[in-house]
């Protein structure tokens, strides 16, 4: 399978019936079967000095403890602590920053929950949300923010309380969100300048310029590499097995297809759009309101990741419902 760029495995190695009940990866077209993304070192955790942690795989650097403060706090207070972090140099730098939603995300594992770390972590860390530099687009008072129990990402209203764990280094792992524009906490664009947002850092790899390419009846991604099918409403609302089955049956353009995992489909979001949450001028046909992921739920293997495109929010979908869109992604 050609390795794609700028995509991290989701860390999940055990596949699941709509059920719940374990079953075998092979020929299930699950993501326990094909490992898509970038493998993880072991140990992917290197607890430097005690009080912070390397992660091997990305490349940035975490505070041990996932609790700036021990309290939960407001989006601007998040900002101003992560600044004051800076100020006074702690742990020794004065680069720290709020992680934006891709930074945050690269460190959950869908294989755990409770937390929803990878096995072995050296971290102390609630199971509670947690604040990103990134705005929801879709509510520029909200931003949006991960669940460390389960892994989801939702946004919240700004003026309420999460978590903060900020990061710094860089990654040549991630690519940017596509957030280019700062929203104060009512919602308002506002100039980014000193603001420590992620419309101001832009952390990760640049998007290429035009971001896809039509190759006959695909889409070539061409910051990650991967091949998407050109509709994007292949079955209509359907159940997670219903999809899982109709991309190991799909052969258009005489290729393999398989259903893409979380990681993959988050891949395609745009933060800075909404409705859908898609990079400006891309060439796909009917995008869906949500769609269903390979990537099972570790918290309730009975349910399933799911990509709402309208928003860019990763939530779960009980797997016997048929209540998401399928899209594709190429076997190559």
């Amino acid at each position: 399978m050609t390795r794609a760029r700028f995509l991290l495995s989701t860390g999940q190695r055990l596949c699941y019936n709509d059920a719940g009940q374990p079953v075998a990866c092979a020929g299930s077209g699950q993501d326990g079967e094909f490992h898509a993304g970038e493998a993880w070192p072991a140990p992917r955790f290197d607890a430097q000095g005690g009080d912070l942690v390397l992660d091997r795989l990305t490349g940035l650097h975490w505070p041990r403890v996932a609790s700036l403060g021990d309290f939960p706090m407001s989006w601007d207070e998040a900002l101003a602590a992560v600044a004051d972090m800076n100020r006074t140099r702690s742990f020794g730098h004065a680069d720290w920053r709020l992680p934006n939603r891709r930074e945050l995300l690269s460190v959950v594992s869908h294989d755990h929950h409770r937390p929803a770390l990878p096995a072995g972590h050296p971290f102390t860390v609630q199971q509670t949300w947690y604040w990103t530099s990134t705005t929801a687009v879709i509510a520029p008072d909200c931003a949006w923010r991960v669940h460390l129990e389960g892994g989801r990402m939702f946004y919240g209203d700004k003026t309420r309380d999460a978590m903060v764990w900020p990061v710094r280094g860089e990654s040549g792992m991630l690519a940017q969100t596509g957030q280019t524009r700062c929203r104060d906490a009512a919602g308002n664009v506002v100039d980014c300048s000193g603001t420590g947002q992620d419309g101001e850092l832009r952390c990760g790899a640049p998007w290429p310029d035009p971001r896809f390419a039509v190759e006959g009846k695909g889409v070539r991604d061409r910051l990650t590499g991967l091949l998407w099918t050109r509709s994007a409403n292949i079955l209509g609302l359907c159940a997670w097995e219903e999809a899982l089955r109709a991309a190991r049956e799909h052969r258009a353009g005489g290729l393999a297809w398989r259903l893409p995992n979380i990681r993959e489909l988050e891949s395609l979001v745009d933060a800075e759009r909404h409705d859908p949450a898609l990079p400006g001028g891309h060439p796909f046909e009917n995008p869906q309101e949500a769609y269903w992921s390979s990537t099972s739920s570790a918290y309730a293997p009975d349910w399933a990741y799911c990509l709402y495109l309208h928003k860019g929010a990763v939530g779960v979908g009980f797997k016997a419902g048929a209540a998401f869109s399928a899209w594709f992604v190429a076997v190559e």
